[in-house]
């Protein structure tokens, strides 16, 4: 019988699992449909709200939508809607679930100078729903009777609940470097193609070597071991926006209207001193 599932899974595959995965027609073979994907990451949110706290500016949510819908236009993946969200928290972090669900730290959106700085973030995490990133990984998680249960058995609310606590186990675990260096690449693509000037994203890169340097608690820190170098990132960068050249004309870093956002933000708590 496992055998007999895992050749059914095989045929879903080659049959209905082809999905586009990047810029240029790249695709790649998924077997958990979309509308199970957005099931998982809505679910992954409903959780995370239990222990995230959403920012009540809705100024700024509104803002990081805006940024958001920019990237997502332009980007190779429309078959969903994307959901935006910044969370209050000193954390350096941002990320993205399955499904289209992104979400900024204030602790981050502290540390940047400009739109541009954000949109080359979130052009790197639109770029993991692109590749699916976060789904292959859950795909790859769950076995072969867990993942024929979802594919086939309809709504079964088990095999989309496990789904969700794997892809909550899986939410700060990083990903590969191979899959960090693919958002990059489509990232810089992507903010490009949408207005925003990809010095960006050097900058944004230069921000995070500052921050590990000094020793900043975040998620972002404690990835680096999946996370390319961050000298490899700039370089690897640097050489992929020469390759571009010549650039669009007019492209924006929004410098003066992030400034003005950035009053709006909490102030960063004081650090708690140690009773020990």
């Amino acid at each position: 019988m496992k055998t007999l599932k895992s050749l059914i899974l095989i045929a879903a595959f080659v049959f209905v699992g082809c999905a586009t995965t990047g810029p240029g027609g790249k695709t790649s073979f998924i077997v958990i449909p979309t509308d199970q994907e957005v099931a998982i990451g809505q679910g992954m949110a409903e959780e995370l709200s239990k222990t995230e706290k959403s920012s009540p500016d809705t100024v700024w949510q509104n803002y990081l939508a805006e940024v958001g819908q920019k990237i997502v236009a332009v980007c190779d993946r429309k078959d969903i809607t994307y959901n935006f969200t910044v969370i209050e928290s000193d954390q350096i972090n941002a990320f993205a679930t399955p499904g289209g669900f992104v979400y900024f730290y204030t602790g981050l959106l502290r540390e940047m100078k400009s739109e541009s700085e954000m949109a080359a973030v979130m052009a790197h995490e639109i770029s993991h729903v692109v590749g699916r990133h976060s789904i292959k990984r859950v795909q790859s998680a769950m076995g072969v009777a867990l993942a024929y249960e979802l594919v086939f058995g309809g709504n079964s609310s088990t095999a989309v609940d496990a789904a969700i606590g794997i892809g909550m186990g899986l939410a700060f675990a990083g990903y590969s470097r191979d899959a960090e260096r693919e958002a990059d690449r489509f990232g810089i693509h992507y903010m490009v193609k949408a207005g925003y000037s990809p010095d960006g994203a050097v900058a944004m890169f230069e921000t995070l070597a500052r921050l590990g340097s000094s020793n900043e608690a975040g998620v972002f820190e404690k990835l680096a071991s999946s996370h390319p170098e961050t000298q490899e990132r700039i370089a690897n960068a640097k050489q992929q926006i020469s390759e571009m050249s010549p650039l669009p004309q007019r492209l924006t870093t929004g410098d003066s209207r992030y400034e003005t956002m950035l009053k709006r933000l909490p102030a960063k708590k004081p650090a708690e001193k140690s009773t020990g």
